[in-house]
């Protein structure tokens, strides 16, 4: 069994409203013949708990104006750090990017097919990882420039 062409319209768009709201590694695996209770899955992080939020509120709202779906469950809005949408076709996973790293959803995963994704959404993968570096270097030489 695969995807729906359905859950790969919603992967798609929510992809792209993730990419549009500079969410970083953007990946999503066709869970279809593992789990019965969803198609597929879209991971997707922020280096932030606001970018948590804003991403996950573009992809709700990109997907409720442009295909009519809303989520039957929103959960981890308190924290910000993890928030799950589930649209029962799909389940999308926006993650803080210490949470990425943490809980390794990629791992669990990693032997079920990866959706095409758009362009954006693909050039989304590494960001991550430059963001940490950057970071890193911003704040080796403001602790340089403090001594």
């Amino acid at each position: 069994m695969t995807a729906t062409d359905r859950s790969i319209e919603l992967i798609s768009a929510a992809a792209q409203a993730a990419a549009d709201k500079l969410a970083h590694d953007i990946i999503a695996y066709d869970v279809s013949d593992v789990l019965s209770i969803t198609d597929a899955f879209l991971l997707a992080s922020a280096p932030n708990d606001r970018q948590v939020k804003s991403i996950v509120d573009e992809i709700e709202e990109r997907l409720n104006k442009e295909l009519g779906a809303k989520p039957v469950r929103r959960e981890g809005d308190r924290d910000a750090r993890w928030i799950l949408l589930d649209y029962v076709d799909i389940v999308v996973h926006v993650q803080h990017s210490e949470e990425r790293v943490f809980y390794a959803l990629e791992r669990l995963w990693k032997d079920c097919p990866e959706l095409d994704l758009p362009a954006e959404a693909k050039a989304t993968r590494g960001k991550a990882a430059e963001h940490a570096k950057l970071q890193a270097e911003e704040d080796a030489s403001e602790f340089g420039e403090v001594r």
